[in-house]
Order: structure tokens, then sequence, then C-alpha cells
């Protein structure tokens, strides 16, 4: 009980503390509140050059002195303010008459909640007397200026037709893959952003190749930029932490490890930091092929998919810099679910394409954190299936829907023998509406003895 009485006690102080929520504008009616805010902004108090300042928090503000805040139109924005320096602060935005509660001693918080009602450039600013003249005030800007920010964001969405160069019938050989680390902003649809932390700056990361036997050197670079610690784990690694027990990287620096494929398959990788599963969810997972004695069957066409999920403090569909929501995350909540790191990579970004006759082969992986996938491409069926990325086992015929876990993967094999769009899906489809699907694309003649429209 005197536990139960402690926790109620700390519980309380803390609310007290971060205040019970956000200030409302006094324009926004009951009709305007939205269960979420489409774009939230974080902002720290901070003496910086000897002024006082807001600093950016998260995303593509991070560190930025009173940095522009900029919005769509009509959009409803959160913007939470954390307490850094001790002193008394609060913050407001006149023109959308929305002003929050002060904050008074580090690390205490308060949130503003307005809509952008009008399109211009409108100051924010502390109120408390002498904060502006001391350098508390910035802009947020209303309108079509947003669209120019998200265009500049990087492009991370894998081309799933970058799938590695086939070992073929060759002899073990010392292989040798150098991967860097980075934490970016990417553009996760169009018009929002999400601070990917990646493999080679795509989600997912390089697919990469190498045969039964070889001895891999494995060469991790932590670009000198990154905030945070990165390593990586292979699963067709034998040894301690699949290599991420001796590859915990720093920013700037370099480690690197040799492994021998001893067994075929293909095999996940992944960032192996704490807290593990925000790593993988930021986008740092891909696969590698270990081919077996001989190489991998020829076939037309090959892809290379993986299934992942983003968990933001937005809806899914929000405009803006999306931000990671812990809270999402643990419960297993995912706001965006993707093939190839973005909303459309595979539907708008880049093109699965192949030719009646063709046979495809795609190599599928769950980066996951959390979610099984049940893969299946609509209006067709898997020739072939190896289950779990095994090529040793004998291949499942004439599949439908394989389950693939977080952390495996899957082969499956097929011949295209109609035109028309078949879509990539997770069979669990309302996870479609979460942004999960990819098309390919097959031309070609029409065979009627196969599939034919009748009145």
């Amino acid at each position: 009980m005197k536990s139960i009485r402690s926790l109620m006690v700390l519980l309380a102080t803390l609310c007290f503390t971060v205040g019970a929520g956000p200030a409302l504008a006094d324009h926004l009616s009951s009709d305007d509140v939205t269960v979420k805010p489409d774009i939230t902004f974080t902002l720290r108090t901070d003496i910086s050059e000897g002024k006082l300042v807001f600093k950016g928090e998260k995303g593509d503000i991070a560190g930025i002195d009173n940095p522009d805040l900029v919005v769509p139109e009509d959009a409803v924005v959160q913007i939470n303010l954390v307490n850094g320096d001790g002193a008394t602060h609060d913050i407001a935005i006149p023109e959308f008459n929305a002003s929050s509660d002060e904050v008074h001693k580090k690390g205490s918080a308060t949130a503003i909640v307005f809509r952008a009602s009008k399109e211009g450039t409108f100051e924010y600013l502390c109120t408390l007397p002498g904060h502006k003249a001391a350098g508390m005030f910035g802009n947020i800007i209303v309108g079509e200026a947003g669209a120019d920010v998200v265009s500049d964001a990087l492009e991370v969405a894998k081309d799933p037709n970058e799938v590695g160069e086939p070992v073929g019938d060759r002899a073990p050989e010392k292989v040798t893959f150098d991967l860097e680390t980075t934490e970016v902003q990417g553009r996760l649809d169009d018009g929002s952003t999400y601070t990917y932390w990646t493999f080679d700056d795509t989600v997912p990361g390089p697919m990469l190749r190498a045969r039964v036997g070889d001895e891999v050197t494995i060469n991790l670079t932590n670009r000198e930029d990154s905030r945070h610690i990165h390593s990586v784990d292979f699963h067709a690694v034998t040894g301690p932490g699949g290599g991420a027990a001796v590859t915990q990287v720093a920013p700037g620096q370099t480690k690197s490890f040799s492994f021998t494929a001893l067994q075929p398959g293909l095999y996940v990788y992944h960032c192996a930091t704490p807290m593990v599963a925000q790593h993988i969810t930021n986008g740092m997972y891909g696969m590698i092929l270990i081919e077996p004695e001989g190489g991998m069957s020829k076939v037309d066409k090959e892809f290379y998919v993986m299934q992942g999920e983003l968990y933001t403090n937005e809806a899914h569909g929000a405009r803006g810099h999306q931000e990671f929501s812990l809270e999402k995350l643990l419960a297993e909540n995912p706001e965006h679910m993707m093939f190839n790191g973005s909303m459309d990579s595979l539907t708008k970004t880049h093109k699965m394409e192949a030719e009646v006759g063709d046979n495809v082969r795609i190599y599928f992986g769950v980066g996951g954190p959390n979610l099984v996938s049940s893969f299946h491409v609509i209006g067709e069926i898997f020739d072939k299936v190896y289950e779990s990325g095994s090529v040793t086992t004998p291949a499942l015929t004439d599949i439908q829907t394989t389950l693939v876990a977080p952390g495996s993967s899957t082969i499956v094999e097929f011949q295209v023998d109609y035109p028309g769009d078949y879509i990539l899906v997770d069979h669990a489809l309302s996870r479609m509406e979460k942004g999960l699907a990819g098309i390919l694309t097959v031309t070609g003649e029409k065979d009627d003895s196969i599939f034919k429209v009748l009145k």
C-alpha cells in the first residue's frame, strides 16, 4: 500500500510539473479541436551567446535558436515548451490568441495548441517583461512555404531493383562491405518528413550478397554529424551479438569485424544499440543474402522489399515533420507502415516492372520491430516459397500467403502470366490504410485462357 501511495504522489507531482495539458487558443472552438494535432514542435528555453532563446529540440529545427516554424494553412499546431534554463518563461502567438502557462523550474513544461487559420508570417515570443528584448522571439510561417521545406528532404526509400551483384558459381573468397550509419531528415510522404536513422541513407539499408564459405569483413562507420551511437547485428553471423558486441560506434568513428559465412540463406541485419527497437523502427535494418555453393538459380527479375513500422506522435496523414512516440512504440501501435521506408516508395517513388512470362523473385524481409507480416501479392500465387529465407530446405509450392516474423525473411518466386498491376500487401489488410502497399506492373499480351473479362 505504501508503494502505491508513493506512486500516486509521484504521478501527482509529475502532473503538476508539466501542467494539466496544452493551453488552447481562445478562438479554438470545440468544433476545431482534433484528437491529435497535425504538427508538433518542441522548443526548450536556453541561453545562447549571452541571449535568451527558444532552441529547437527535435527534427529539422533541432539545435536552432528561435527556429522558423513552418506549417500549412489550417493545420492544428501544438508547440511544447520545456524550461531548460531554470528561469520563468512562457510562449505566446498573439495573432492566434495562443498563450501558455508559465514554467518556473528547470525541466517543467507546458504547451499551446491552436489552428493556423490564415496564411502569413507571425511572431511567437516569451511575454515576460524584457524577455523578447533579450532574444526570445521567432517566426511561425503559415502557408505555401511548407512545401519548399518538405521538398528538400532526403529520399530514403530504397529502390527495390537494387539487389546487389549475384555471386554466381565461384569459390569462397574474402569480401568487404563498408556501411555508414546516418541520421537524416527524410521524406515520409508528400508534405511530411521524419528523422530516419539509416544504413547508407536508405531504408532498408543496402542488400548485401556473399556466398557460403566467404570470409566477410564489415567496416561500420558512424557519420560524424550523428547524435547517437549505432551498431550492427547480422543474423548471418556466428559470434557475439552478431557483430553488435564489437561495433558500438560513436559518431565519427569506425569499427570492424570479420566472420565466416557458415550457413547459406537470406538474413536480416539491424542496429542493436539500446533502445534497440527505437533504432530499428527509425530505419536501421537491411538484409544479406549468403548464397549457396553454385549461387542462386537464374530468374528474369529480382526485387528487394522490406516491411517496417513508424511510431509517431502525429496521426497517419498529418503534414509537417513527424516526431517519434515512445508510448506508441511500447504499445506496438504504429501510425505508419511501409515497404522500403516511405508511404509511397513502391507505388510512386520506385517502380517494380516485369513482362509476361518473366520468372520473378522477391527477397522479402520484416525489419519490424514488432509486427508479423502475412505477405501476399494480390492476383498471384507463389510458385515457390523458401520459408524463413532458407535456401537449403525444399521450397513450398503453390502458396497464396506466407508468414514472416519480425527479424526474419522469405524468398518467393512466381511466373507472371498476365498483364496488369499486382499489389504487394500484408494480408492484415487494415495496414494498407497506414501506407503498406506496393505495385508490381506486368506488361505484355493478354491470354484469355488464363483470365478473361465476361459481360
